[in-house]
């Protein structure tokens, strides 16, 4: 806090008036949060070294202590990618403060840095409605007021309320012996990563560490937090109709519920598990383990029904909780999860990944495409909420959306060769898996960073590059790769 507020100070003083325009709003959005995740990490270094000549360390054999680490896990908490290096997740390991500071990263960065200023500091109202548009996760968001510092607020507020709720009820699931290990604690620090779509639990085991009704809680809220905050806004204030009317809302409603068909019958037919006579060596989980989920799961109606659809709105919306190991699934079980790594929340949500908005654009724009090759001499606009989008908005989703699998790609071979340089044997499959859990901020991937493994074994070259995945991810990829292009800097 110190640090923070002498630099802050500092900072004032050198503009006390700044000139925010379109091009300084990009550029102050990403030096912000690049700031943000390095002035995050301070904690994580003082747990393990202490500080000079005023505290001992508290816990010098924590692996934070290493700079790129506790970058790494400082920038996964404010993006909510919800990714760690952290490979010993207990109390026993690292101070309860910590841990909760942890927890309180992603819960800041959910609503974003740049909201929660020009919340409270309407003087940057000025520039407010660039620096919003700038990092606002999706293609827009919505205002709901006049001025976007009271817009800033509306959202703010609907953010607490839903944090505040959720930790209630978990905690009376505590007090009602429904589940007993959801101590107020920990309600608290799944309350503060659930709405952010964050994921990051002090628990090692993630919710499987909770009972069933815990579980059930906790969906409702990662669907609310891949919803578009500014519908959700107008439906609890007097339209509820307007969810049902929502195209984007239904289309989001609709891929879950489709996946979670297809997921709860692989589970519940037994298909969605591995043998558990081939279960790899050195996995994060042994025979026992997948033998206990066989007889749990098959045939069973409730227990698959919950594991589907917990891990799909988890991973949809980019929360990255697990209810259960999925590294035990089979390999098509996988591939349904990674399908959804791409998906993402709406617009207007806190969730990550390309935006189900956009893959409802796209699957529109393609309709519209087969039926004017049909009838050459029809004009068919594409429409989203009755309205038609421009076309040039058009363009832009899909070059967002190619520019993002471009990237994908991109950063798997990039990854993978550093991987093989340091001789850490990890998979195409998996090194996939952690490309898309970082870029589209969802968190855990599959093997080896795998939702109860960890980053911790690729090198700090690799863990730095996925930080930076994290950082473009969370910003939408433009506003920083605008930064890195020669005609930004010109007059």
């Amino acid at each position: 806090m110190l640090v923070t507020a002498a630099v802050g100070t500092w900072l004032e003083r050198l503009d006390p008036e700044p000139d925010l325009r379109a091009r300084e709003g990009f550029l102050m959005v990403g030096v912000t949060w690049l700031a943000v995740a390095v002035f995050g990490a301070i904690p994580y270094l003082v747990e393990a070294h202490g500080v000079p000549f005023l505290a001992p360390a508290l816990r010098p054999a924590s692996t934070l202590g290493n700079p790129a680490n506790a970058l790494f896990e400082s920038m996964s908490g404010f993006t909510t990618t919800g990714a760690t290096v952290l490979g010993d997740i207990s109390f026993e390991g690292h101070t309860r403060g910590v841990m909760m500071w942890r927890q309180l990263t992603q819960w800041l960065g959910g609503m974003g840095i740049v909201v929660l200023a020009v919340a409270i500091l309407p003087e940057l109202s000025v520039g407010g409605a660039q620096l919003m548009d700038a990092e606002a996760p999706g293609p827009g968001i919505e205002k709901l007021t006049p001025r976007i510092a009271e817009t800033a607020r509306v959202l703010w507020g609907a953010y607490l309320g839903f944090t505040v709720l959720e930790i209630l009820l978990l905690y009376g699931l505590h007090l009602g012996g429904l589940a007993p290990s959801m101590d107020f604690y920990n309600a608290v620090a799944h309350g503060l990563t659930t709405l952010p779509t964050g994921g990051f639990s002090p628990e090692a085991r993630s919710i499987e560490a909770f009972s069933a009704a815990a579980q059930w809680i906790i969906i409702p809220f990662m669907v609310v937090a891949g919803t578009n905050f500014a519908l959700i806004w107008r439906g609890i204030s007097g339209s509820p109709v307007r969810f049902i009317r929502d195209s984007e809302f239904r289309f989001y409603v609709g891929v879950m519920a489709t996946l979670t068909a297809v997921l709860t019958g692989f589970l519940f037919t037994g298909n969605g598990l591995v043998a558990p006579e081939t279960v790899p060596a050195g996995r994060t989980y042994d025979a026992a383990y997948v033998t206990e989920y066989v007889g749990i799961l098959v045939g069973n109606v409730e227990p698959s029904l919950r594991q589907s659809l917990f891990q799909v709105v988890s991973i949809v919306t980019t929360t990255g909780y697990a209810s259960m190991d999925f590294d035990a699934w089979s390999a098509p079980a996988q591939y349904v999860l990674l399908l959804a790594m791409f998906i993402g929340g709406s617009a207007g949500s806190t969730g990550g990944a390309v935006k189900i908005v956009r893959w409802y654009v796209i699957l529109k724009s393609v309709r519209r495409e087969l039926f004017t090759t049909a009838h050459p001499e029809a004009i068919r606009p594409v429409r989203l909420g009755g309205r038609a989008l421009d076309e040039r908005a058009i363009r832009g989703i899909y070059a967002f959306t190619l520019l993002y699998l471009v990237l994908f790609f991109v950063a798997t071979f990039l990854l993978f060769l550093d991987t093989t340089r340091i001789g850490f044997d990890i998979s195409v499959l998996e090194t996939m898996s952690a490309v898309a859990a970082t870029l589209g901020n969802v968190g855990p991937g599959f093997g080896a960073v795998g939702p109860m493994g960890s980053y911790i074994d690729f090198s700090n070259v690799g863990k730095l590059f996925m930080v930076f995945l994290m950082w473009i991810g969370r910003l939408e990829i433009l506003p920083v790769l605008v930064l890195l292009t020669p005609e930004y800097w010109r007059r």
